[in-house]
């Protein structure tokens, strides 16, 4: 972390007076975009999480086909969870949340109803790679 910092301060002392206040406040409106940009996908999910226990969740009860209402609702909570590792990754840039959206992708593929062998193997495997990477080889935080 001290040699990441260390870089940026002496990226920002090079260049002119001009260079160096257009690159701060170029890194301050990028930084201020993500973080709209995160909002907004936090508040769809909880809009669209509200949406989901409104008009799906009565299925259950009213339609005579329990699974297919069941996949779909799955298929609809991977995409929140997605949403909402997507606005964590783009608010703190942590290479943990990246690799959860990649799983959270990989699961909401194996939920599907049209999944083949061929593709529930690869992305079991998949899994179990991320799996293995998330717990053994990202930072974890100090206890």
């Amino acid at each position: 972390m001290a040699i990441e910092s260390e870089a940026i301060r002496e990226g920002a002392s090079e260049g002119t007076a001009l260079e160096r206040g257009f690159n701060r406040h170029m890194g301050t409106f990028i930084h201020l975009f993500l973080s709209v940009l995160a909002v907004l996908v936090i508040v769809a999910a909880c809009i669209s999480l509200f949406e989901i226990v409104r008009r799906e969740f009565p299925l259950f009860w009213n339609s005579g086909n329990e699974y297919q209402t069941l996949h779909l609702i799955l298929q609809n909570i991977l995409l929140l969870a997605i949403a909402g590792e997507l606005g964590l990754l783009l608010l703190f840039h942590r290479t943990s949340a990246a690799v959860e959206v990649v799983m959270f992708v990989i699961a909401r593929r194996l939920v599907a109803t049209d999944v083949t062998a061929l593709d529930l193997l690869m992305g079991s495997g998949a899994m179990a790679i991320l799996l293995v990477v998330r717990f053994y080889y990202l930072p974890s935080k100090p206890k």
